[in-house]
């Protein structure tokens, strides 16, 4: 269906109505498109006439950011100061800058009182223009009344005589809030009346906004409207406005970001998680596709804070912008500007100079005295662990098996109204969601029968192969499980002589201990097809407790649960996005001495 079919009915004789949701890009992609295909003689935008020239003066500084700003002669807490953000992605915006380059006249409707009546401004996600079409998502609206008082109908009055006074000889394209528009087609049912005259007066400043504030004050993110500005000369390239192809390049070049300053690289899960979180929070607010604070938010929760510092630094970039100028340049908040706003606290945790610094007396840590000294003393004739990190890792697999079973345990909790027994005690959750019943509800916890034997952790699943080094280690006391794990080849990164440093891919732990043969080598687990299934496998193999622990980023393959069945195994997955980023990042560094001597010094080397 072509442009001009989907707005027939919003033709009025010589007036075209182009509803629009303010700020939104989609809304002025789609008024361009019209605005090139039509040429109309007259554009009619909903704005105050007072703010004519300031606009104006905007527009010659796009692509670059304006503030207008406008005060009262006479401020006070009814007429307070009101700031005006100029985005290019605003329709508005669109409207007036497409006017100069076609050289159409511009028609400012709206009363120079700058009272305009406070409507809903609630609107579907715009981004279902793109699934739905323009014309469904305007008839979607349209369908339900909207809130309609006085003041909307006097406000709608004063722009309807605006209208009528328009060359009647030419055209007129109007471009309207969509929650206007249909006081606004009523009232150019009827000859309207100048409006009354406003005796206020407003000093108009144009300002220049610091480009760090940028996401706060604007409707739609910077970077989604850099793209929009790359994409005005060749609207047709409809990928760039892709809200999520858009937020997928926005969360990837701040990976890049992330990994340039922290050296840390994201896992596949990670992502996963992301995306998975950020649906979420967007179904939560009514929308189809996440905001940038959702995407910040969803950023620092699943990895961690440096990570949401990049997501919010990339969506506020916009080259465009610059923070000398010819105009005052000012920082805004975003409680300046909105209302009802939403606070986010990051705090980056990166090394600073100041941390670094050491008094005098502390010994630093060794360094090598000659390039390749380390790797001479190492000989490779025996490996051991670092005892604290075994403490570290062992109690971490304490945790996990709580953990299992605990989420196991909720499982098999059961929930009813109080009738004859209190069963394991009121659920208040429950009792107060249905208080409008007026009934207590009561829990019943069905016990675990059995314990948690082996745990099974994976980092990464390794598909391109990066962890090559595959090894078996035995407990070497009654409380230290046997493990078998892969992980990078620890020599290949010497800290200190005869002293590895490798980062876990995955690992398995098993009590009691020296009980596990070399898992790597094992021809009954040939079945397996990657590493993570191997672990698994000797887990059900060797547990000694009906359950076994798997953390990983997926659930295992459905023939594990089989094969676990015919142990008399149950497998309790745990996702790994539910455990602590930061921790699991800790866990991940193991180290590996060539001989139990090192042991003594390995203190003097290790961080």
């Amino acid at each position: 269906m072509s442009l001009e079919a989907e707005i027939r009915s919003l033709d009025r004789g010589r007036f075209r109505y182009f509803p629009v949701v303010p700020g939104r890009v989609e809304f002025a992609a789609e008024l361009r498109k019209l605005l090139l295909a039509e040429r109309p003689p007259i554009i009619a935008v909903e704005l105050p006439g007072f703010l004519a020239d300031p606009y104006q003066q905007a527009l010659q500084r796009l692509p670059e950011m304006s503030v207008i700003l406008y005060i009262p002669d006479v401020p006070d807490d009814d007429n307070p100061a009101v700031y005006v953000p100029v985005e290019p992605s605003d329709p508005f915006t669109e409207g007036l800058r497409t006017a100069n380059e076609l050289g159409s006249e511009v028609l400012f409707l709206e009363p120079d009182s700058a009272d305009r009546p406070h409507l809903p401004d609630t609107y579907p996600d715009t981004y279902a223009v793109r699934r739905i079409g323009f014309d469904k998502y305007i008839e979607a609206y349209r369908v339900w009344p909207q809130t309609r008082n006085d003041d909307v109908t006097e406000h709608a009055n004063a722009m309807a005589w605006k209208l009528q006074g328009a060359d009647p000889s030419k055209n007129v394209l109007v471009v309207v809030s969509l929650n206007l528009l249909d006081p606004l087609l009523d009232a150019m049912e009827s000859p309207q009346e100048p409006p009354r005259p406003h005796p206020k007066h407003f000093d108009v400043q144009l300002l220049n906004p610091h480009p760090e504030c940028l996401a706060e004050i604007t409707i739609e993110y910077p970077y989604l409207q850099e793209r929009y500005e790359f994409s005005r000369l060749d609207i047709q390239e409809e990928d760039r406005l892709d809200r999520p192809k858009v937020q997928l390049a926005l969360m990837r070049e701040a990976e890049k970001k992330y990994e340039e300053s922290t050296g840390e690289k994201l896992a596949h899960w990670q992502r996963r998680m992301i995306a998975r979180y950020t649906r979420n929070l967007a179904h939560m607010s009514g929308d189809l596709v996440a905001n940038v604070y959702d995407l910040a938010v969803a950023a620092r929760s699943m990895v961690d804070d440096n990570y949401g510092w990049e997501v919010w630094q990339m969506a506020n970039r916009y080259l465009a912008q610059h923070e000398h100028s010819d105009l005052e340049t000012v920082r805004l908040s975003a409680s300046e500007i909105w209302i009802n706003t939403k606070r986010l606290r990051i705090r980056r945790r990166l090394p600073r100079p100041k941390q670094r610094l050491k008094p005098t007396g502390i010994k630093p840590r060794k360094r090598e005295k000659t390039p390749g000294e380390w790797a001479k003393q190492t000989t490779g004739d025996a490996i051991c662990s670092y005892p604290p990190e075994d403490l570290l890792i062992e109690e971490y697999g304490r945790f996990l098996k709580r953990k299992a079973k605990a989420m196991l345990s909720e499982e098999r909790v059961r929930v009813e109204p109080f009738t004859t027994s209190l069963l394991d005690g009121i659920d208040l959750r429950e009792t107060i969601r249905n208080w409008h019943q007026k009934k207590i509800y009561v829990r019943q916890a069905d016990r675990l029968a059995g314990e948690v034997g082996a745990v099974v952790l994976i980092f990464d699943e390794d598909r391109d192969h990066h962890y090559q080094y595959l090894t078996t280690w035995l407990g070497e006391h009654q409380n230290e499980s046997d493990m078998a794990f892969y992980s990078t080849f620890p020599f290949d990164n010497i800290v200190g002589p005869g002293i590895g440093r490798a980062e876990y891919g995955g690992l398995l732990m098993t009590l009691p201990p020296r009980r596990l043969f070399d898992v790597w080598s094992d021809d009954d687990y040939q079945f397996a097809e990657s590493k993570p299934e191997r672990l698994l496998m000797a887990a059900l193999d060797y547990s000694v407790e009906r359950f076994v622990v798997y953390v990983a980023a997926r659930p295992p393959r459905s023939i594990f649960r089989s094969i676990a069945g015919h142990l008399n195994r149950k497998i309790l997955y745990v996702p790994i996005g539910a455990l602590s980023p930061t921790k699991v990042k800790r866990l991940r560094v193991v180290h590996v001495l060539d001989s139990y001597e090192r042991r003594t010094e390995a203190k003097d080397y290790l961080w």
